[in-house]
C-alpha cells in the first residue's frame, strides 16, 4: 500500500491519467470512494482527498447520498495543448530545485506584474482557490495542491497562454518540492497561516492595480517559503 504521505497522489495522478487519455470523459460516474480504495490500494481517506482536490480544479462535481446521482461525476477534461503539458509533468518532476525556483520567480514575477497592470484583470478563478483554501480540515498535502492550484490560475488570468502553459507542466513539480518542504516544517498550521495572508496579499495588491508591489510580494512568497523549508537559499 502507498505511503500515507504519497497515497492521495495516486488517486490523483490515476484519475488524470484516465482524464487525458479519454478513458474518462464528462457525465462519467467515477467507482465509489471503496471500489477506488481497494483498486489502487490506498485508504478512503486519501481518495476523499484527493476527490476534493479535483473538485476545486473544476474536473469532477462530488454528491452525497446514495443511489446512481451519488458520488463524483466529471465535468470537464484538459483542453488542447493543456494535455500534452500535464503529460509533461511526470518529466519535470526531474528538474532540480534549484531550477524550478527560478523559473517560478521569473514567470510567477512577470504574472503578477501583466496582470496588476491590466484595469480588465479578472481573478475570479484565483480568488476562489483561495477561499477553498481557508478551510479548517485541509491536510498539508490538499493545501499545498491548492496553493499550486492558485498560482496557475493567476497565470491563467494574466492572459498569457505560453507562461499558463509553462506553470502547468512544472505544476507536479513544484508541488513535489514544496510537499517535500512541508515536512521538514515542524509547526505547519503557523505556516498554512502565513502562506494564507501572503497569498491574501498577494491578490490584493493584483486587485488594487498595484505592479511593482505585486511583483515583490510574489518573490518574497516563493523564495520565502523554500528559505522557511530548507530546500533552498533565500
Amino acid at each position: 500500500m502507498a505511503s500515507v504521505s504519497r497515497a492521495w497522489r495516486v488517486v490523483l495522478e490515476k484519475i488524470e491519467t484516465d482524464l487525458l487519455d479519454g478513458t474518462l470523459q464528462p457525465g462519467d460516474r467515477l467507482p465509489p470512494e471503496r471500489e477506488l480504495a481497494a483498486t489502487l490500494g490506498v485508504g478512503r481517506s486519501s481518495v476523499r482527498e484527493a476527490l476534493r482536490v479535483l473538485e476545486v480544479m473544476g474536473l469532477i462535481r462530488t454528491g452525497t447520498g446514495s443511489g446512481p446521482t451519488s458520488g463524483a461525476i466529471i465535468i470537464a477534461t484538459p483542453q488542447g495543448g493543456m494535455s500534452a503539458l500535464l503529460r509533461l509533468q511526470v518529466a519535470a518532476q526531474g528538474f532540480p530545485l534549484d531550477d524550478v525556483v527560478a523559473t517560478r520567480l521569473v514567470l510567477e514575477s512577470a504574472v503578477a506584474q501583466a496582470l496588476a497592470s491590466d484595469p480588465d484583470r479578472r481573478t475570479d478563478g484565483a480568488r476562489a482557490v483561495l477561499e477553498a483554501m481557508d478551510a479548517d480540515d485541509l491536510t498539508a498535502a490538499e493545501f499545498l495542491a491548492l496553493d499550486a492550484q492558485l498560482h496557475l490560475a493567476l497565470a491563467e488570468a494574466s492572459g498569457n497562454v505560453v507562461i499558463t502553459a509553462m506553470m502547468a507542466g512544472l505544476r507536479m513539480a513544484i508541488e513535489s518540492y514544496v510537499q517535500a518542504g512541508a515536512a521538514r516544517i515542524q509547526d505547519w498550521d503557523a505556516t498554512a497561516e502565513r502562506l494564507r495572508r501572503e497569498h491574501r496579499d498577494i491578490l490584493a495588491a493584483v486587485e488594487a492595480g498595484e505592479p511593482e508591489r505585486a511583483r515583490t510580494l510574489v518573490r518574497d512568497h516563493i523564495t520565502g517559503y523554500y528559505a522557511h523549508a530548507g530546500l533552498a537559499r533565500a
